[in-house]
């Protein structure tokens, strides 16, 4: 069991969490949408975590001519502009359900950090923040994309089994 806590102030952001061996695939985004919010389910479930390995977030580059026309995962954020980018944010986020930090994490609206029209984008960088205001979340959770709430790996830091977890 691991749990998350923030590295300015140590609060725990979590409770027990178990990890998972990878981000789970998503199959179809749209299948499984709330009637009532229009939100995907999470992509990860309650009490799990997985890392992701891959570049998430803000800030985003242009694409190489060889990734412009690749296959869509369900995992890419909505982007108001039109320009064939991806991301070069961060590598190695946790990512956790939203229900299971979003008690303990305030909303940090900033400019246009929490775009969308049924919630937040995740597109404009982190737009949660822990109560001691160390902004060290990201959540996407609009119509158009993704449920997913990834915790950045350098302001949260994880305890496992009574020690500090290896390469967290």
């Amino acid at each position: 069991m691991t749990v998350f806590y923030c590295a300015k102030c140590g609060t725990d952001l979590t409770g027990d969490l178990v990890e998972l061996p990878a981000v789970p695939d998503v199959d179809d985004p749209d299948q499984g949408r709330d009637e009532k919010t229009g939100r995907a389910r999470s992509t990860v479930p309650r009490g799990r975590y997985a890392i992701d390995p891959t570049p998430w977030g803000a800030p985003f580059v242009a694409a190489p001519a060889s990734r412009r026309r690749t296959r869509s995962s369900g995992r890419e954020l909505l982007r108001a502009d039109t320009g064939a980018t991806v991301s070069a944010g961060w590598r190695n986020s946790i990512v956790v359900h939203p229900d299971d930090v979003l008690p303990r994490l305030e909303p940090f609206t900033h400019g246009d950090n929490w775009l969308g029209c049924c919630g937040p984008t995740g597109a404009h960088g982190p737009n949660l923040a822990c109560s001691c205001g160390s902004r060290l979340a990201t959540w996407a959770a609009d119509c158009m994309g993704p449920n997913e709430l990834h915790l950045d790996p350098v302001r949260v830091y994880a305890w496992h089994q009574g020690r500090p977890a290896d390469g967290l």
